[in-house]
């Protein structure tokens, strides 16, 4: 089954469906209000986030853990967690939000 990147007004949803149209359902259904801006089906089947590009390859600690952790606290809430993360790490709230909203998406 193709993977599909589906662009919305909010977000970006990585998603495999048969089809395009059937992509545009899966993101109906989970962001009724969201317009669709772009879909692009993938041209092979995984999806790979670079930290280098995030900013956050070569840490000492596991920040995908810690980040996680931090979501958890605070329940999804993304700037207790942010606030969580830099009093836990002393990162700078550039890196914090880099790392919080990365592992949202990742689906914490």
């Amino acid at each position: 089954m193709p993977l599909f990147e589906i662009e919305t007004d909010s977000h970006i949803i990585i998603t495999w469906a048969p089809d395009q149209q059937a992509a545009r359902v899966v993101c109906s259904d989970a962001y009724p209000h969201d317009a669709v801006r772009r879909i692009t089906r993938r041209p092979r089947d995984t999806w790979v986030i670079s930290k280098g590009a995030l900013g956050v390859a070569g840490a000492s600690v596991d920040i995908c853990s810690v980040a996680r952790d931090c979501l958890s606290k605070s329940s999804g809430d993304k700037l207790q967690a942010i606030r969580l993360y830099m009093s836990e790490t002393g990162a700078d709230l550039d890196k914090a939000k880099r790392v919080i909203e990365s592992n949202m998406v990742m689906g914490w």
